[in-house]
């Protein structure tokens, strides 16, 4: 039998989401003139916001304005990397690091499943020690360049536990054949919440806290100054 732990990213294990501080890191230190264009990123969470415009569409456009269009795989290894060491120094919560630690002492292997980039992620996740990530995909241009352009799913909601589910068949891992803990901070991620052998609300929002209410889900809060059980 393998035991697999699976953790959401943003705000269950770092203190803030973090796709827009990694943009800001990414323009400053590649392009700073493309600061510029914040207030045209404004509009794209506006557009959103009124339901004009899909979550996975305002992720590609605000990594046009930000990055351009396409960006060499070096120069994204470089962003992703500094983007990780300064995330590291105070952005990832220590009680999520220690419940890392026990999974992996415990025999777990680590997986970290997010809606995030994996172009970014990965440089997070090798930092944190985990094994594998499951991460929202980009198309590559025709010389290696990552595309502003997702690859397949938006890596949230319902596509989160398809992408989990095509990953494991692709380790040759049959679901009966694995035991599966899930932590997360977040409700949408409740197709995988009910998927999970352990299933964890993770610094929930209230929505998150209510449904763990219901299904008799731990309550875990890995925020400063929390006692940890919720």
């Amino acid at each position: 039998m393998q035991r697999l732990a699976i953790y959401d990213m943003d705000k269950t294990i770092t203190r803030a989401a973090t796709w827009m501080p990694f943009l800001l890191h990414a323009a400053r230190t590649r392009a700073p003139w493309r600061l510029a264009l914040l207030p045209l990123l404004a509009g794209e969470g506006i557009a959103y916001s009124a339901g004009l415009l899909g979550r996975g569409a305002l992720k590609e456009n605000a990594q046009r304005l930000m990055l351009g269009s396409a960006v060499s795989q070096p120069e994204m290894a470089a962003a992703a990397n500094g983007f990780a060491e300064r995330l590291l120094v105070n952005g990832v919560y220590p009680a999520a690091c220690a419940r890392i630690a026990e999974d992996r002492a415990a025999g777990y292997r680590l997986i970290l499943a997010t809606a995030s980039f994996d172009f970014y992620v990965q440089a997070i996740a090798a930092r944190l020690g985990f094994d594998a990530v499951i991460a929202t995909g980009s198309v590559m241009a025709q010389d290696g360049a990552i595309r502003a352009v997702i690859d397949g799913e938006n890596c949230y909601g319902p596509a989160k536990l398809r992408m989990i589910e095509a990953w494991l068949a692709g380790q040759h891992i049959a679901r009966e054949g694995a035991y599966i803990r899930f932590y997360t901070d977040h409700v949408s991620d409740a197709p995988t919440l009910d998927w999970a052998d352990e299933a964890f609300a993770v610094n929930p929002h209230a929505p998150l806290r209510a449904m763990a209410a219901q299904a008799g889900w731990p309550v875990l809060d890995w925020r400063d100054g929390a006692t940890g059980q919720a």
